[in-house]
């Protein structure tokens, strides 16, 4: 039986995935910390504080036109009294302003703290595999 804060950080992540696929960038950072600390699959190597990984969700929420597909796959939450983290497979489906068509799976690993009892995401970590013969990301694989 789940308890009650992996029911809570379940929820957190449900109401993640609905912020995204509604491109609602204000609903997106709620669940952040204010110094949080971000490795995306793009440059640069890490975003640093709520502000940074706001301008990169606006950023990149903005890059998409028509209905933008969002999913977490297989979400594992490991939470304790204060800390807890999570790891899941996530995708991304929809059509770039440029008309370019995305549909792709990383990995993704979030660390959550507990703050005045509400869970907030202190660090996230997305990436994808890459071919060490070519040294080009693995962008087609599927769960």
């Amino acid at each position: 039986m789940a308890s009650q804060d992996e029911a809570e950080i379940r929820a957190l992540f449900d109401e993640w995935t609905r912020a995204v696929r509604a491109r609602d960038v204000d609903r997106l950072v709620t669940h952040y910390a204010p110094g949080v600390v971000s490795f995306d699959v793009i440059e640069p190597l890490r975003y640093l504080g709520i502000g940074r990984l706001r301008e990169r969700a606006q950023a990149w929420l903005a890059s998409f036109e028509g209905p933008l597909e969002y999913e977490l796959r297989d979400l594992t939450v490991h939470a304790g009294d204060a800390v807890a983290f999570c790891h899941s497979l996530n995708r991304v489906g929809g059509t770039r302003k440029d008309g370019r068509a995305i549909e792709m799976w990383w990995r993704a690993t979030v660390g959550l703290v507990k703050r005045d009892g509400q869970w907030v995401v202190a660090h996230a970590h997305s990436s994808v595999p890459f071919d060490p013969a070519s040294g080009r990301a693995s962008l087609d694989l599927e769960p």
